[in-house]
C-alpha cells in the first residue's frame, strides 16, 4: 500500500466518524479558527521560508501575492472558518419528501461526501477554506498543495489537526500530502476507492491536467478568463473604477479580469479615462488597432492574448461596435467564469445577463465579487466553471450529496 493510499484509508475510517458528528463540527471549527490566531506567528515564519524560496527562483509579484500570508490575512484565514462554523449545517436536510400511494414515505436527504480530495497551487489559505468546508459538510479531506507553498500549508494543516483532536474527532480528517512531486498529483488523480471527488485549485494546466486525467470524479474549477464589457450609455467614471478594481486589486485570482471590451460609440471619451486609472498601477495594455489609435502607448494584441488568464498586471483591450459583438467575443473566449456590463440602459443589462452563458454576470459591479465569502456563502472550495452538480462559488451545499430515505409499514412490490 503507498503512502497516498494509506492516507486515503485513514480519511475513510474518519470519514465514517464525521457522518454522524453532529455538533462536534462546529466546535471543531470554532477551536481551529482561535488556533489559527494563537499560531499566527509560527504560520508566518513557516511562510517566509516558502517566500524567500520563491523570491530565489525567481517567482512572479502576482503570483507571490497568492503566496503571501500576513497578520490580517491569517486573520481572514480565521474568519472565514468561523463563518463556515455559524452556517447551517448542510448534513440531513431534507430535500423533498412524497407519500406515494402505497403508502411509502420517501424522503431526499442531504448526506456528506465521503472523502474529497483538492489539488492546489501557491495558496495557503485555501488549505483552511478547504477543511472548514469538507469538515462542516461532513467530509474528509485529503490536500495536495504546491511545493511553494509547503511549509506554509504543513504550519497551517499542523494547527488544524490539533483543533480537530480537541474538539474529539480524529486528526485523519484532515490530511496534507507531503510529497509535492507530479507523481503524487497523477497517483491522487486515480485513487479509486478512496476519494469520492476530486477538485483542482489552480491555473489552467492544473486544471486540465486534472480533468483530462483523473479516474476518481472531478469539479473543474476556477480558470477566469474574465470580461467587463463598457456598454455605449456607461457611466465613465463608474467604469473605470470598476476595471480598476476587477484588474488591480488582486490581479493574481482567478475573479480578476483580463479583457475590457469598450463600445465604439464611448471608446474616444472612456479609454483615456480607464487607461489613466490603470497607470497608477502599471498596468500594462495590449490593444486592437482601434484601441491603439485612442491609446498608442497600448501595445498590439494578438489572438492569443483573448485567450489567455494573465492572473498579472496585463490587460487586454478591444472596441467592439456594439453589445452583439461583445457577447460573441465573450462566447468565444470566456473561460465561463465571471463577466460584467456596465451600463445605465436597463435593456442592455437584461440582453447581457440573458445571453452571458457564466457561473456569474454582473451589471455595473466588480469581478471581484465572485467569491463564496461575498455572497454570503462563508469560505469556498472553489469556484465551478461547469454545469453539472455544482457552478460558481461551491460553499456547503455544493459539497454534499443525498441519498433516498424510504419508509414503509411492510409494504412489498
Amino acid at each position: 500500500m503507498t503512502e497516498l493510499q494509506k492516507m486515503g484509508a485513514a480519511a475513510k475510517k474518519a470519514a465514517a466518524v464525521l457522518r454522524t458528528a453532529g455538533e462536534k463540527k462546529r466546535r471543531a471549527l470554532l477551536e481551529a479558527a482561535q488556533a489559527l490566531r494563537a499560531a499566527a506567528p509560527e504560520i508566518l515564519a513557516a511562510n517566509a521560508v516558502d517566500l524567500a524560496a520563491a523570491r530565489e527562483s525567481g517567482m512572479r509579484d502576482a503570483m507571490l501575492d497568492r503566496l503571501t500570508l500576513t497578520e490580517a490575512r491569517i486573520e481572514a484565514m480565521a474568519q472565514g472558518v468561523e463563518d463556515v462554523a455559524a452556517q447551517r449545517d448542510p448534513v440531513g436536510r431534507v430535500l423533498s419528501g412524497e407519500t406515494r400511494p402505497n403508502g411509502l414515505k420517501i424522503e431526499k436527504v442531504t448526506v456528506p461526501m465521503g472523502v474529497i480530495g483538492i489539488i492546489f497551487e501557491a495558496r495557503p489559505n485555501v488549505t483552511s477554506d478547504a477543511a472548514a468546508l469538507c469538515l462542516m459538510a461532513g467530509s474528509t479531506v485529503i490536500l495536495r498543495g504546491g511545493k511553494e507553498a509547503f511549509h506554509s500549508n504543513m504550519a497551517v494543516t499542523s494547527v488544524l489537526q490539533a483543533a480537530l483532536e480537541r474538539a474529539g474527532l480524529p486528526r485523519t480528517a484532515v490530511q496534507l500530502v507531503q510529497d509535492t512531486s507530479r507523481e503524487s498529483s497523477r497517483e491522487m488523480m486515480g485513487l479509486v476507492g478512496y476519494l469520492d471527488l476530486l477538485i483542482p485549485r489552480g491555473g489552467a494546466g492544473l486544471i486540465r491536467a486534472v480533468v483530462e486525467n483523473a479516474r476518481v470524479p472531478v469539479i473543474e474549477t476556477g480558470v477566469g478568463n474574465c470580461h467587463v464589457y463598457v456598454d455605449e450609455s456607461a457611466d465613465i467614471d463608474m467604469a473605470a473604477e470598476i476595471i480598476f478594481n476587477a484588474k488591480t486589486s488582486r490581479p493574481s485570482v482567478c475573479n480578476a479580469i483580463e479583457t475590457i471590451l469598450v463600445h465604439e460609440k464611448i471608446a474616444e471619451r472612456a479609454l483615456p479615462a480607464i487607461a489613466a486609472r490603470l497607470r497608477e498601477k502599471q498596468v500594462e495594455l495590449r490593444g486592437d488597432d482601434r484601441t491603439r489609435a485612442i491609446l498608442p502607448e497600448a501595445v498590439p494584441a494578438s489572438e492569443a492574448d483573448w485567450e489567455t488568464e494573465y492572473l498579472d498586471y496585463i490587460l487586454a483591450v478591444r472596441v467592439v461596435d456594439s453589445l452583439d459583438e461583445a457577447v460573441a467575443h465573450i462566447a468565444r473566449y470566456s473561460s465561463g467564469h465571471s463577466e460584467c456590463i456596465v451600463t445605465r440602459d436597463l435593456r442592455a443589462a437584461e440582453a447581457f445577463t440573458a445571453r452571458v452563458d457564466s457561473a456569474a454576470v454582473y451589471v455595473n459591479a466588480s469581478t471581484r465579487f465572485t467569491d463564496g465569502g461575498e455572497m454570503g456563502l462563508g469560505a469556498e472550495i472553489g469556484i465551478s466553471t461547469q454545469k453539472l452538480h455544482a457552478r460558481g462559488p461551491m460553499g456547503l451545499n455544493e459539497i454534499v450529496s443525498y441519498k433516498y430515505v424510504i419508509r414503509g409499514d411492510g409494504q412489498v412490490r
